[in-house]
């Protein structure tokens, strides 16, 4: 069966393979590697690859989007809040017991709503970054809270942490869980003994966070 996958340049070391949870495959190799050492690779971990594509948490992408209308939820830090729109000259949000949303005729609810989740992710997000850093003794360059499709975070090869905006909807001890799991990167690449070991101390309760992203991590990529 052929294998198809992507392949990213960058100036990293090493050639790795990624399975996304949408089962697509991306190899991330330094920048003049041969395509042909590349394809020897992916060809040898063909079995492992495949194994991975079939992992339980691994699913197809969907649209699940939201309508944005009263009385519909919408997650945030792991609870679901009920919407009130009310018609208004500007754009804004409150978080009192529900979501009260002033909304303008010429705006988009979607697009207030998904600045208004990436504000607070940054708010939010970043102190954990920092407070979690020193207690890993870890250094970092940047935080960027991106849009990642189908990936809750990473670490590029300039040490900077990119976190996915969505997990702004996850309950804080996920957050937790995502961000010390890429900043204990830094000091394990792989997912080694040592690296869970640098998890654990960090987050006990680590496998109750993997477990809630396995059971909700599709509704927060795909809700809207």
């Amino acid at each position: 069966m052929e294998l198809n996958y992507k392949i990213i340049y960058s100036n990293r070391k090493t050639i790795g393979i990624i399975v996304e949870r949408d089962r697509s495959v991306v190899v991330r190799a330094p920048l003049g590697s041969d395509p042909q050492k590349i394809q020897n690779l992916v060809e040898r971990k063909k079995f492992w690859i495949f194994q991975k594509q079939n992992h339980v948490q691994k699913y197809n992408s969907v649209e699940l989007r939201k309508e944005f209308v009263n009385g519909e939820s919408v997650l945030y830090l792991g609870r679901n809040y009920r919407l009130q729109i009310e018609k208004s000259d500007r754009d804004d949000i409150k978080l009192v017991g529900k979501f009260i949303i002033n909304h303008s005729s010429g705006s988009d609810i979607q697009n207030v709503f998904k600045n208004w989740f990436i504000n607070k992710a940054k708010e939010k997000i970043t102190p954990r970054i920092k407070y979690h850093a020193r207690n890993i003794g870890v250094k970092y360059d940047k935080i960027l809270i991106m849009d990642m499709k189908y990936r809750w975070g990473s670490c590029t090869p300039n040490n900077n942490l990119c976190i996915n905006w969505r997990l702004i909807k996850a309950p804080m001890t996920v957050i937790d869980y995502v961000i010390v799991h890429e900043l204990a990167h830094l000091l394990e690449l792989n997912h080694t003994p040592k690296f869970w070991n640098i998890v654990r101390a960090q987050t006990p309760d680590y496998e109750r966070a993997k477990q809630w992203l396995k059971e909700h991590g599709e509704i927060l990529e795909s809700e809207f």
